[in-house]
């Protein structure tokens, strides 16, 4: 009896700590320059920690910076921490500066950084990283892997003239850019396709879609025969989809979250074929739960990469849409068959970006847009 009661109270205090743990937490999410309503990083995060902290009685609010820059990131964060919020959410790498400007000085607050490298983590105009401190914790992805999901599921489907266009060639779209033509090309080796399939390869240079951008596109689509391009890189997918809605049968692979929803909206219906995922929500709830127990010491101070867990697909940090528009050539049984063998090592994925990968298949590699 004596073992039960001491067993009762040990648990009853264990909870009574998560508990207060809990209530001394205070969420704050930053948007990086864009806004909560932008079908990317910021509402994904947003949604995701507001629903942790409604379902868990925690305090949260979130913050938009005036403008894009890191002055105003900054000031954000302290205009957080003045208000109390102790515990801190920043989506995307143009946050990296911002936590290398107030990691030390807010030794108190903890950082949780999405998408967030080692390489990002510098000051303002200077060229060496630092490292992350105690109380930050960063996430990146293997975006080399969804991106070599969305380039196999594409040509398994059927699409034999491809494009990707990237944003800026900063590491990680270069990486969903490689692994998306990995993927192509064991696709169309699989199917003994290889001299069929065609890889159109493009950089904006830039997060956003504009007029240029567009007639680069309607080129591709009308002139070169392209038939779905991955558009990777913030905003920059408005110019494919613009180009795409004007070309009967011709699609859009999304990236970093489920952008069907945005692309389809506002373009067309069924204009996306699928789209490379990075498990933001994923993140932000199991830190926040991580922090709610007490265990922020086994991440701060780390950037961690993430990738696959295990062969459910839909548990993995990189994965493809829910909204796939999966057919005869690549079914969800086929795309859970595929996460199974990049799980067990049956397959591998290079996440090298010094050089374009070998291929079977033909790469038209076309430097930049402007």
């Amino acid at each position: 009896m004596k073992k039960v009661l001491a067993l009762l109270l040990s648990l009853a205090l264990c909870m009574t700590a998560f508990a207060a743990l809990a209530e001394d937490m205070r969420v704050a999410m930053i948007t990086d320059y864009g806004d909560i309503t932008d079908q990317s990083f910021n509402q994904t995060t947003y949604e995701a920690a507001k629903a942790y902290c409604e379902a868990n009685g925690v305090d949260f609010t979130y913050y938009k910076p005036a403008g894009d820059s890191t002055a105003e990131r900054v000031a954000m964060v302290e205009k957080a921490v003045d208000e109390d919020y102790n515990v801190l959410v920043l989506p995307g790498f143009a946050f990296g500066a911002t936590v290398a400007e107030v990691q030390a000085e807010y030794p108190d607050t903890k950082f949780i950084a999405l998408d967030v490298s080692a390489f990002d983590l510098k000051k303002e105009n200077e060229d060496t990283p630092v490292d992350p401190a105690s109380n930050v914790y960063c996430a990146v992805y293997q975006e080399e892997l969804c991106g070599y999901m969305a380039g196999y599921a594409a040509v398994k489907l059927g699409y034999t003239h491809l494009g990707f266009l990237g944003g800026m060639a900063v590491p990680a779209v270069v990486r969903y850019g490689f692994g998306f033509v990995q993927g192509a090309d064991a696709a169309a080796v699989e199917l003994g396709k290889a001299g069929d399939v065609v890889i159109e390869y493009v950089y904006g240079n830039q997060f956003y879609g504009d007029a240029d951008i567009t007639a680069y596109m309607d080129n591709w689509y009308q002139t070169l025969g392209v038939q779905v391009v991955f558009a990777c890189g913030g905003g920059i997918y408005s110019s494919a989809a613009e180009a795409a809605a004007k070309v009967e049968g011709a699609k859009v692979i999304g990236v970093d979250v489920d952008q069907a929803a945005i692309i389809d909206g506002q373009y067309g219906e069924g204009l996306t074929v699928t789209s490379a995922m990075k498990g933001l929500a994923a993140t932000v709830n199991t830190m926040l739960a991580e922090i709610a127990a007490g265990n922020w010491a086994n991440y701060g101070g780390q950037v961690a990469t993430l990738g696959l867990v295990g062969e459910d697909p839909a548990a993995n940090y990189v994965q493809i849409a829910p909204s796939t528009q999966y057919a005869d050539g690549f079914t969800a049984d086929d795309y859970a068959a595929l996460v199974s063998k990049m799980f067990n090592g049956e397959i591998t994925v290079s996440n090298a970006i010094e050089a374009m990968p070998a291929t079977t298949v033909t790469v038209n590699d076309r430097g930049a847009v402007k």
